[in-house]
C-alpha cells in the first residue's frame, strides 16, 4: 500500500476520535513541555552560576578557618564562623612567601543593626583591607576609598552599599560625610559602592557595609582573628601555583606537622565554579529525569489507546487483509497512528516547553536558557516514544487472522 495512503488513512482514524486522541497526546505534551523547561532552567543556573563567580575575580583565591580536630568535637566539622585560626602574621607571612599572589586581605565580619536617626536596617559590616575592592571587584560610585592609614588607626570610617543608602537616607540621597552606628559605634561614611544587585543564590550584594578589618576586630568583635583572608593570583592560570604556595605557608606559620591535617582551606574561583557547576548539573540531570517520567507515561498510554484501536477495528483489520493487505500494511498503519500521535503531541509540548520557559525568565526572573540542544533531544525521545510504544500494538493488528477477524463482533 502506498505510504502517503497509509498516513491519510491513519489521520482518518485519529480525526474520528480527536478528543481521545488529544488525551493520549496530553502525556507526551507534558512530558516534552517538562523536560524543556527543566533543562533550560538547569542551564540557565549553571551559566548564571559562572557568571555570577567569574564577576568577581576568577583569579580571587578564598581561605577559610577549618576545624581539622577527628569528628570537629562531637562528629560535628565546625564552620569558619566558629573557628579561630586566622591572624595578621598570617597574612604577613603569605605577603611574603606567596610569589603568585599580589594582593591579600583579611576579612572580619559581623551582622547588626545600622542606624541613622529614627532608620535602622539590619546587615553586615565587613571589616577588610583596602585590597579587598580591587580583589572583589568593586567600586566606589560616589566618594572615596578608606586607605592604610585608615586601617593602621582604626578610623571609624565605612562604605556602604546601595541597599543600606536606600533603607537608612532613602533613594537619590548621597550619604557621604553623614554619621551612621553601628551596634552603637558611630561610623563616617566616606563612600558608597557602586550598585551590584543579587547573586546567583538570591543574596543581595549591595546590602553591606565595608569598613577597615581594624575597625570591625577592636570596636565590634574585640577579637584578634579573622573570618577569612582574601587574595588575587597573578592570572587565572596560575591560580592552583598560588593556592599550594597559600597552603605551604600557612600550614608553617600554624607548625603543622607532616600528615597533620590542614586546620584551613584554599579555594579558588575555579574550585567554586566546578563544585557548583557539578550541583547545577545533578539537579537539573534529576529534575529532567523526573519530568521525563510524563513522557514514559505518555508512552503507555500511547500503547494503551493503540490496543483499543486494535481491538475496536478487528473486523476493518479483517476486511483489508480479504481485500489483498499485507501484515506489513496493517502493521505500518496503526505504527504510522501512534507516531502520529507521538510526534504531534511532541511539537506541542515544545511550544509549551518554551512558552513555560519564556514565562519563568518574564515573570519570575529566573536565569533560563532555552537550548535547542534539548528541543532536539525532547523530540527525538517522543517520536521514538511513538514507535517503541506502538509498535506490539501494530504488530498484534497485522498478526490477526483475516477469518477470526471479520467473524469478530
Amino acid at each position: 500500500m502506498n505510504f502517503f495512503n497509509l498516513i491519510r488513512i491513519a489521520l482518518r482514524a485519529l480525526l474520528r476520535n480527536k478528543l481521545r486522541a488529544f488525551l493520549t497526546m496530553l502525556g507526551i505534551i507534558i512530558g516534552v513541555g517538562a523536560v524543556i523547561t527543566m533543562m533550560s532552567i538547569g542551564q540557565g543556573s549553571k551559566d548564571s552560576i559562572q557568571s555570577s563567580l567569574s564577576a568577581m575575580g576568577t583569579n580571587m583565591i578564598t581561605v577559610m578557618p577549618y576545624n581539622n580536630m577527628p569528628g570537629g568535637g562531637g562528629g560535628v566539622r565546625l564552620g569558619a564562623s566558629s573557628i579561630q585560626s586566622l591572624t595578621i602574621a598570617d597574612v604577613e607571612k603569605l605577603k611574603r612567601d606567596v610569589t603568585d599572589a599580589t594582593e591579600f586581605s583579611p576579612a572580619a565580619s559581623a551582622s547588626g543593626q545600622a542606624i541613622k536617626g529614627t532608620a535602622n536596617w539590619p546587615t553586615t559590616i565587613q571589616g577588610v583591607a583596602p585590597a579587598y575592592l580591587s580583589i572583589r571587584k568593586l567600586s566606589v560610585s560616589s566618594g572615596i576609598e578608606f586607605s592604610e592609614s585608615d586601617v593602621r588607626s582604626s578610623a571609624k570610617v565605612c562604605l556602604l552599599g546601595q541597599t543600606v543608602v536606600n533603607n537608612l537616607f532613602g533613594p537619590n540621597v548621597d550619604p557621604v560625610g553623614q554619621i551612621i552606628r553601628f551596634n552603637k559605634i558611630p561610623l563616617q561614611v566616606i563612600g558608597v559602592l557602586s550598585p551590584k544587585g543579587y547573586n546567583t543564590f538570591g543574596q543581595d550584594q549591595d546590602d553591606i557595609i565595608i569598613a577597615p578589618y581594624t575597625t570591625v576586630q577592636k570596636r565590634i568583635l574585640a577579637t584578634i582573628y579573622f573570618h577569612a583572608i582574601y587574595a588575587s593570583a597573578n592570572s587565572e592560570s596560575v591560580s592552583d601555583l598560588a593556592s599550594e604556595e597559600i597552603s605551604k605557608s600557612l600550614r608553617e606559620s600554624h607548625r603543622l606537622r607532616e600528615g597533620q591535617e590542614d586546620d584551613f582551606v584554599v579555594r579558588t574561583q575555579a574550585d567554586l565554579i566546578k563544585t557548583l557547576s557539578s550541583t547545577s548539573s545533578m539537579l537539573s540531570v534529576l529534575l529532567t529525569a523526573v519530568a521525563g517520567i510524563s513522557l514514559l507515561i505518555g508512552g503507555i498510554g500511547i500503547m494503551n489507546i493503540m490496543y483499543v484501536s486494535v481491538t475496536e477495528r478487528t473486523r476493518e483489520i479483517g476486511l483489508r487483509m480479504s481485500i489483498g493487505a499485507r501484515g506489513i500494511d496493517i502493521l505500518s498503519q496503526f505504527l504510522i497512528e501512534a507516531i502520529l500521535i507521538s510526534i504531534t503531541g511532541g511539537l506541542i509540548g515544545v511550544i509549551l516547553g518554551i512558552a513555560a520557559s519564556i514565562f519563568i525568565a518574564s515573570f519570575l526572573h529566573w536565569p533560563v536558557i532555552i537550548s535547542e540542544t534539548s528541543i532536539v533531544i525532547s523530540f527525538l525521545v517522543c517520536a521514538l516514544t511513538g514507535v517503541f510504544f506502538g509498535y506490539y500494538p501494530a504488530q498484534k493488528a497485522a498478526r490477526l487472522d483475516p477469518i477470526e477477524a471479520l467473524r469478530y463482533e
